[in-house]
């Protein structure tokens, strides 16, 4: 009998290009309550995990030349994993996701809401609002109390601090930035070069053999390539040594990986990166569009200095319209799209019950890298893969429905495990991404941050 396909999944895998009759590899079950919303936050995170699912089993069955596995997604282990920045602790320790100024103020007018979780960003928002840097956030609250919401955004942004006034569902669907978005699909994939088959030999994983470049931050970028990590790739995280990053995320998004520093404005930072550059396989990047084109690191120019790359690109906004340029994070975008209205309690603007559209993004991200390597194997070419958290958002808002059969029931400690780390003991959520005969864990626990050499695995 043919299982249940529920139409998030047929989706997002038409999206991809896909093939719609290996749907049918896919089925269903567990308890489905763990992300509680009234979009359908569940019927989102389901269906990104299917299809990255499904897309590995697609990949390993290229690679073997046997049937695609079958596929079976776990709601709870799904809900479990969109939490798991949440449920991460180390020696029994849990962290705030949230520093005490990334938080909802009421302005003038309505609401805003900031993003300071690092040292930089704070410290740009209490300039753009004329306070001192050791300022209460009682202080903070009297500087927004006295603005427009609109005013604060811009005087914010424009001092490279993030600040988002909260709109309604219509607003934004009228804004310059939400009609370009609304007319984008949920991601793209393009081959931007030729390039000769890479042809993937027999493997027990689906990305074995392959390397990543990691040039991404919190939180769907890190999603994207941890699940690379998990299915074989060596992923090499790559950051700037002159940007805070915090161990407590690297403890989560850092499963399977390995994690370095480079600058890469530096000659001798430059010519190492460019040395592992000249050896990878994926390059995956999570800055807002153009910060890396300096670097040589546009589309165009990777496929003419490494023909056959595959290249997946995550903003925030989008690569196009007045905030294409815009650093942003999952809960601003949830308030500039509606979503926090949609989502309200009675004293302010609400949150989805998980950062999803980070999560949701970072699987489909994923996804798209995994059918990039199929097609690349069969057909050739330079890919390119591109996703952008307000076109997840969109999706969420406008295309998503619930699936029926949706229960209250929900045990996150099925889907919970412990393994020793160099931070300590450290109990994480297990990987949702499977498929029949997959792995079921990662091979290596997160490290100290930015502590590996910058080399490649078997190097």
């Amino acid at each position: 009998m043919r299982p249940p396909i529920f139409a998030g999944a047929s989706q997002a895998w038409a999206a991809l290009g896909a093939d719609s009759s290996l749907l049918d590899r896919v089925s269903y079950g567990g308890p489905s309550g763990g992300l509680p919303a009234r979009l359908p936050v569940m019927e989102l995170a389901r269906a990104t995990v299917a299809v990255c699912s499904l897309a590995a089993a697609e990949l390993i069955s290229v690679r073997t030349g046997r049937p695609v596995p079958r596929v079976r997604v776990e709601d709870e282990s799904v809900a479990t994993a969109f939490l798991s920045d949440r449920l991460v602790r180390v020696d029994g320790q849990a962290w705030s996701t949230f520093a005490p100024l990334s938080r909802f103020w009421r302005a003038a007018d309505g609401w805003v809401r900031t993003h300071a979780n690092y040292p930089h960003h704070r410290a740009r928002l209490l300039t753009a609002l004329g306070v001192p840097g050791d300022a209460s956030e009682e202080a903070v609250a009297g500087a927004i109390a006295g603005r427009t919401a609109l005013e604060v955004e811009e005087t914010v942004y424009a001092a490279g601090g993030l600040a988002v006034a909260a709109r309604s569902p219509e607003e934004w669907a009228k804004s310059e930035q939400g009609v370009l978005v609304a007319g984008q699909p949920l991601l793209t994939t393009a081959r931007v070069a030729d390039a000769p088959n890479r042809v993937l030999g027999d493997a027990a994983l689906p990305c074995a053999g392959l390397r990543v470049l990691d040039l991404t931050r919190v939180l769907a970028g890190p999603v994207a390539t941890r699940t690379l990590a998990l299915l074989g790739a060596d992923v090499l995280r790559i950051d700037a040594p002159q940007l805070a990053e915090s161990q407590e995320a690297h403890n989560d998004t850092g499963m399977g990986k390995r994690s370095t520093t480079l600058d890469l404005g530096d000659a001798t930072g430059r010519r190492v990166f460019e040395g592992l550059l000249d050896e990878a396989h994926v390059v995956v990047t999570g800055y807002r569009p153009g910060a890396l084109d300096r670097f040589g690191l546009t589309p165009e120019a990777l496929a003419g200095r490494r023909p056959g790359l595959v290249i997946a690109q995550l903003s925030a906004w989008g690569r196009y319209g007045p905030w294409h340029e815009r650093r942003g994070f999952d809960s601003l975008v949830q308030v500039a799209t509606g979503i926090a209205e949609l989502e309200d309690s009675p004293d302010s603007p609400g949150a989805l019950p998980a950062q999803a559209l980070d999560h949701g993004t970072g699987y489909l991200l994923a996804a798209g890298v995994l059918r990039a390597l199929t097609e690349q194997h069969r057909t050739g070419g330079t890919r390119l893969v591109r996703l952008a958290l307000t076109q997840t958002a969109h999706w969420l808002v406008h295309d998503l429905v619930p699936a029926p059969g949706e229960d209250d029931g929900f045990d996150a400690g099925r889907w919970l495990t412990e393994t020793d780390s160099p931070m300590g003991r450290l109990r994480h959520a297990l990987p949702p991404v499977s498929y029949e005969g997959g792995p079921v864990n990662w091979a290596r626990p997160p490290g100290l941050w930015g502590t590996d050499a910058a080399v490649w695995g078997g190097a």
